[in-house]
């Protein structure tokens, strides 16, 4: 008989064991893909709030800017350099930016915080996290208005409405002492204390006459593109696309080292944790192998004594292991598929019970809890889940054939 078609009617010989183990193989492809779903979606998400406040994925900048990111260390033709970086397939957006520190000055108080010049016309609310939260007024819509957008908290300090008038001061790029008087134009609200306490958007090409910058100048240029996996590679066709002898180009594992080594930690966890769970499903396994071949002992014996070759007991018991696999795989997918449906589109909801501040390093973070799954991730899954169901029915199998017909036949 085919040893497929018996490996199969051996495993419905004790049907209750078999349900019960791949009942605990379904769940434990069910926490694996939840928690792996899980950071996969928050590591993106955090991921890409940290690139669309700032840096973007990618950064192409002066030579040394990330050492020294002062005012005077700017990129030259930084609009021609934004135009090359359009140009690559992979690449969504990419804008001037102009980062910076100054004290921010009303009729009641002055405090210090940071500023980014942008360009509205390139700018949008997809990918800046700024523009998106704002909750008051409207972004300036030309890059020389005299309007500006400040953080509710700032706002809240200085005693800031719609209308009234901000005085900011900063060095420009010979180091003189500069202001300019602005008016609010619009407020934002992020959820994050530190950014909505401190950061205010200015129109590019006002903060650039105020620095003495040339219309061409600007600190980066903030490249966002479809998937940040890719960064690395992205960062290589566009080393190879500008002219690299005075700029670099950074990727946000350079800009942002916090949150590189926050996800690096907290995706070793998550390994760990599934690991465990593999055991587990590992151990079901082997247990439930290991029983029935000490109970078939002399049926093995005798199947030996008419012909079959240990070497073909082996095989029919892995072949069972993976069948188990099989069915756990099959039941898995038929547990984990709703509720993969609703945390992918629908989430948990845990702003109640993390308060008002929805951030994390200074990174603002999504409070509902959603789910994502990328394809190396299911593959590993599914790697995982048959690689440790063969494992396990290896020791097994090995025991299957290794006893003599003669003394299995005396097992009664």
């Amino acid at each position: 008989m085919n040893l497929t078609k018996l490996a199969w009617r051996n495993l419905w010989r004790r049907k209750r064991r078999t349900l019960i183990t791949a009942l605990s193989i379904a769940f434990g492809v069910m926490l694996a893909v939840t928690a792996t779903g899980i950071g996969d979606y928050s590591y993106s998400n955090m991921i890409d709030s940290s690139a669309h406040m700032g840096y973007g994925h990618i950064t192409v900048a002066q030579q040394g800017y990330l050492q020294n990111p002062a005012l005077d260390n700017k990129l030259r033709s930084a609009d021609s350099v934004r135009k090359q970086v359009l140009g690559l397939p992979e690449v969504i957006s990419g804008y001037e930016r102009i980062f910076g520190q100054a004290m921010f000055a009303s009729a009641n108080k002055t405090v210090g915080g940071a500023f980014i010049g942008i360009n509205p016309s390139q700018e949008n609310s997809k990918h800046n996290v700024l523009i998106r939260s704002i909750v008051e007024g409207a972004l300036f819509d030309n890059p020389h208005s005299g309007q500006v957008v400040v953080g509710r908290k700032l706002a809240t300090q200085l005693k800031l409405k719609i209308g009234n008038k901000l005085v900011y001061t900063t060095t420009d790029r010979h180091g003189e002492i500069v202001s300019e008087i602005a008016r609010v134009g619009a407020i934002f609200e992020t959820g994050v204390k530190e950014v909505d306490g401190s950061l205010v958007l200015l129109p590019i090409d006002s903060i650039r006459k105020t620095l003495n910058y040339q219309p061409n100048e600007a600190s980066v240029v903030a490249v966002v593109i479809a998937d940040q996996r890719q960064a690395q590679k992205v960062q290589e066709k566009i080393k190879q696309r500008i002219d690299t002898a005075d700029r670099e180009v950074l990727t946000w594992q350079e800009t942002q080292p916090d949150i590189a080594g926050f996800v690096a930690l907290d995706r070793s966890s998550n390994y760990i944790t599934q690991f465990l769970v593999g055991l587990l499903i590992a151990a079901g396994i082997l247990n439930t192998l290991l029983m029935s071949v000490l109970e078939r002992t002399r049926e093995f014996g005798i199947m030996m004594a008419i012909g079959l070759t240990p070497r073909s007991l082996f095989k029919l018991v892995v072949i069972e292991s993976l069948w188990m696999a099989i069915l756990g795989l099959a039941l898995g997918v038929l547990i984990t598929a709703p509720w993969f449906y609703y945390l992918f589109h629908v989430g948990i909801d845990f702003s109640n019970t993390i308060g008002d501040d929805y951030s994390a390093g200074g990174v603002l973070i999504d409070p509902i809890m959603k789910i994502r799954l990328y394809r190396e991730s299911a593959i590993g899954i599914l790697l995982g889940v048959f690689g440790l169901s063969l494992i396990s029915g290896i020791y097994p199998a090995w025991r299957a054939g290794r006893i003599p017909p003669v003394e299995s036949l005396k097992v009664m």
